[in-house]
């Protein structure tokens, strides 16, 4: 039976626990909120440091305006705006091909490392699975100049088949990484049965294998598209006008004339708000995802 004490310490770690998490939480979401608040902010504003609006400072569309995406201006014509959309549409092109690319790869890749045996010259499985790995120890600037010389002769340069590619070698390793501890969590003998039962290979793991990893692939999926929409040393590299994508846009608002804070902030604000969406509506897969690497 609980007594008084008992309760009382339990009370108490719940407190510093649910602190913690909270500090944390705050942490983690000011950048956000900073960013968010600033795109409605003047240049005085800014500068000083006003954080609460309608308290500090009072908000203005100053950022959205910017972009043509304010509400006086939103069914105005505006070139800014257009090129907005450009860049954007360009990032979703890119990240969604990729990632969907990479995880059609990934997965089969992972699923064959787990299920089969490969013998390449002295390699076996597990340095196979360590050689995708160490892709990601390789800093991005080592591969710039042989990627350009590459994307000129193959006439690559500026297109967004270029850069889906490119992306797509980028978060192969790691979602190769995820699902190999996926699968390796789901009996074989489930497949086994399947394949007892009249499945080939691919029906076994088509309709036993990828139903049950699915949040496993989902997490990759959101994963590989966060580092692809925020990727922008190579988008600023291999492109110069037609495929330039979102990230490279915001760096762009950094001129000679110093920093346009509240157009900047108003562009992370609609290059953050997607990937927000997205992790809203696929949140109960990444929570079975997690609760799946739990049990395991």
């Amino acid at each position: 039976m609980e007594t008084g004490q008992d309760r009382l310490r339990r009370i108490l770690v719940r407190t510093i626990v649910y602190g913690i998490l909270a500090a944390w939480a705050f942490i983690c979401l000011f950048p956000i909120y900073w960013t968010v608040t600033t795109s409605f902010k003047l240049a005085p504003n800014v500068m000083q440091g006003h954080l609460i609006p309608f308290v500090d400072f009072t908000p203005q569309w100053r950022g959205w305006q910017s972009l043509g995406l304010s509400p006086d201006s939103i069914f105005q014509t505006s070139t800014v705006r257009a090129e907005f959309v450009k860049r954007f549409m360009n990032s979703v092109v890119a990240s969604l091909s990729a990632s969907s690319l990479a995880l059609i790869l990934g997965s089969t890749a992972a699923y064959g490392l787990t299920r089969f045996n490969y013998r390449f010259l002295w390699m076996g499985n597990k340095d196979i699975s360590f050689f995708f790995l160490s892709q990601l120890i390789l800093p991005p600037v080592v591969l710039a100049l042989p990627f350009l010389v590459l994307y000129k002769e193959l006439a690559l340069l500026d297109s967004l088949v270029g850069l889906i590619l490119l992306y797509t070698l980028m978060v192969l390793p790691i979602v190769i990484w995820i699902m190999r501890d996926q699968f390796r969590g789901i009996p074989v003998d489930l497949e086994e049965a399947a394949l007892v039962d009249g499945l080939s290979t691919w029906g076994a793991f088509l309709r036993i294998v990828v139903p049950i990893a699915l949040p496993g692939m989902v997490a990759a999926f959101i994963l590989s598209l966060i580092l692809c929409w925020n990727e922008y040393f190579f988008a600023a590299l291999l492109t110069s006008t037609d495929a330039k994508t979102l990230p490279v846009m915001v760096a762009s608002q950094t001129g000679s004339q110093g920093i346009n804070w509240w157009s900047m902030a108003a562009l992370s604000t609609a290059a953050i708000a997607p990937l927000v969406i997205v992790g809203i509506l696929l949140e109960r897969y990444i929570i079975a995802g997690m609760a799946t690497g739990a049990v395991k």
